[in-house]
């Protein structure tokens, strides 16, 4: 299992990491998703088979591009 905290300054409100929660769960592997829009970042617990490109992938594709990574 792999947890990764991911920053986007696109992350405004509760709505926001709500939204990016949702979509992540239904990722397969994706165990959890905790969201702090005040420090506009969501970390991620996940394991196989799903991946860190394929979580930034989604996140963008629903438009919250990844600035960072931690």
């Amino acid at each position: 299992m792999s947890k990764v905290t991911l920053h986007s300054t696109e992350i405004s409100c509760d709505g926001c990491t709500n939204a990016i929660r949702i979509e992540l769960e239904d990722l397969k592997g994706v165990k959890s998703v905790k969201g702090n829009h005040a420090k506009q970042e969501v970390t991620v617990d996940f394991g196989d088979p799903a991946t860190l490109d394929a979580i930034k992938a989604l996140m963008n594709e629903i438009g919250y591009p990844v600035d960072a990574v931690r």
